[in-house]
């Protein structure tokens, strides 16, 4: 079942979907943020197409580890995620995804990309760091 990855920012979120049975990540779309908060009505369009079983948000880390407030920002982006469609949201590790992105000539969606090909390529799919479960009703919030 698929899962749909983010590449978080606060005036653009780069939506991909991971197909863990598959084992491929492809790039959506990127859709306008206020302040890390999605514009309009393309995320629930999105997550009602798709149907994830659950949300992959990338976690910008340093590089000795350490998080930063991107970092906070991600994980609360996550949490709104889980809340408001009751589906859990885990975090892959998202250092060098913009890099790669651009070397693909790519957007928002190409680091979301990534980040979802990260997540396949660990031990994320079978368990994950950072699993929050969503409780809130679909669409609540």
């Amino acid at each position: 079942m698929a899962h749909l990855a983010f590449d978080f920012g606060l005036s653009h979120i780069g939506v991909a979907v991971a197909e863990p049975r598959a084992g491929t990540a492809s790039a959506l779309c990127d859709i306008r943020a206020r302040r890390g908060v999605p514009l309009g009505p393309a995320l629930d369009r999105l997550v009602d197409e798709w149907r994830p079983e659950g949300f992959v948000v990338g976690l910008p880390l340093n590089m000795d580890d350490t998080e930063s407030e991107m970092s906070a920002a991600a994980r609360r982006f996550g949490a709104w995620l889980s809340k408001r469609y009751a589906i859990g949201a885990q975090f892959a590790d998202e250092r060098l995804s913009t890099f790669e992105a651009v070397s693909r000539g790519g957007s928002h969606a190409t680091a979301a990309e990534v980040i979802a090909e990260t997540w396949l390529n660990s031990a994320a799919p079978a368990g994950g760091v950072g699993l929050h479960v969503g409780t809130a009703s679909r669409h609540a919030g």
